[in-house]
């Protein structure tokens, strides 16, 4: 049988999975500080009124829309009305997922072998979709440079360099005693020489992720100027992935809907769903938001319209329940963020004083620390195994070593035990 090259991928288990597969059939105890599925996280959800909101009657009768049924596109325009932002339902597509919005946007942009630019660190599924859907994926980087960022007490940080770009850190492990509580600043940036250098004849657009997973950092109000001015410039369009957006550790973080009173210069995709805004991943409802120009606007939304009525994945149920579960997010929302700030608290308590940073963050619910890269020659990912914890090596996300990603999810007594068993002492 000839498969398609392009999913000609590599399907052995790595070797961190098939440790922890070992371990597990062991009987061996694992803490799990990587779990970021909200419904595995002990929130309270109010299951009569999610699952009531399914029951009705007219979801037996079938008249497909292929943007979406419009009483489920307003409730989302209301979404974003709510966060200071105008955006019509007749600008917004429902699709099952923001991975399958990807694709949509991939097929309406892109010919095969034509390029996307995406930061990198950033979510590793960019790459199975593009794939699967023959579009080239170039990287741009993001560098970290901590003198933006606050601290909660000075600590002396000798040995770092101040600006590195990840996988280019030279800096091996951290001293006992020298690691800095960092709390809030942007601290991640764009680099927008290295962007404008990945730029191509084949370059359809540029994907950014706000905030980002895993650095958790806002695009700046000047950064997003600017990309408006690259993609405006070289006539591409900018997608926008603000599953995230709802989670910030600031109230007055940036928005990038809200912050934009006025069209984007640029064609602009704005993504997001209920798998993070309503924390039910398994109701599988997301949407594309469309804003820009009207002359490209309207040829933008006859197309995706098009690739929508080819598929119609959207199913009725979900649809009519969509409005009662986005006008009740916020009861779920408030738990998501108080469970985030505590285990946030409860992690920089932990690293004071050891070998490990938490580097900054401003919303989302993932933190990267910067740990040593091997502990007894181990490295250290294995070493936390070792030591029954879970967490995710840095270069899962595009990292150099000696990262590592941990889920501000985790039930806080795994939380605790996880972290107390961490080796960065």
């Amino acid at each position: 049988m000839n498969f398609s090259r392009r999913t000609n991928w590599n399907l052995v288990e790595n070797e961190l999975a098939a440790a922890v597969g070992r371990r597990r059939a062991q009987g061996l105890a694992l803490t799990d500080l990587t779990v970021s599925n909200p419904t595995l996280c002990g929130f309270v959800y109010d299951e009569a009124g999610v699952l009531t909101s399914l029951h009705q009657p007219a979801a037996l009768g079938y008249d497909p829309d292929p943007l979406g049924m419009i009483a489920a596109r307003r409730a989302v325009s209301d979404y974003y009305r709510d966060a200071g932002a105008e955006v019509a339902p007749e600008q917004i597509c429902l699709t099952t997922s923001t991975s399958e919005a990807y694709s949509f946007l991939f097929r309406l942009l892109c010919d095969a072998g034509d390029e996307v630019l995406v930061a990198r660190p950033s979510y590793p599924l960019f790459d199975f979709i593009a794939r699967l859907d023959d579009v080239e994926l170039r990287e741009y980087p993001l560098f970290y440079d901590p003198n933006t960022v606050s601290t909660v007490e000075s600590v002396a940080n000798e040995g770092v360099n101040p600006v590195q770009h990840e996988g280019e850190d030279p800096v091996s492990g951290l001293e006992p005693g020298k690691g800095a509580e960092y709390a809030t600043g942007q601290g991640w940036f764009i680099d927008f020489h290295a962007l404008r250098s990945a730029i191509t004849d084949r370059t359809r657009a540029i994907l950014l992720v706000h905030p980002n997973n895993p650095t958790g950092n806002y695009v700046s109000a000047t950064e997003r100027d600017a990309l408006e001015a690259i993609c405006k410039e070289r006539g591409l369009a900018l997608i926008v992935d603000e599953v995230f957006l709802d989670y910030p550790l600031d109230a007055g973080a940036p928005s990038f809907m809200s912050s934009r009173t006025l069209e984007p210069g640029c064609l602009t995709f704005v993504l997001s769903g209920l798998s993070k805004v309503c924390g039910l991943p398994q109701m599988k409802a997301s949407w594309i938001a469309v804003r820009g120009p009207a002359n490209l606007l309207q040829g933008a939304m006859e197309r995706i319209e098009v690739i929508a009525d080819t598929f119609l994945s959207m199913n009725a149920p979900v649809q009519y329940a969509l409005p009662t579960w986005l006008a009740a997010r916020h009861t779920l929302q408030v738990q998501i963020r108080k469970r985030v700030k505590s285990n946030l608290a409860l992690l920089d308590r932990r690293l004071r004083g050891s070998c490990a940073q938490r580097l900054a963050m401003q919303g989302g619910w993932t933190a990267v620390l910067r740990v040593p890269r091997t502990v007894g020659n181990e490295e250290f990912a294995f070493a936390a195994l070792d030591a029954g914890v879970l967490v995710q090596p840095g270069e899962f996300y595009g990292m150099g070593d000696g990262r590592a990603v941990l889920s501000l999810l985790t039930p806080t007594d795994e939380w605790t035990k996880g972290l107390e068993r961490l080796p960065i002492d």
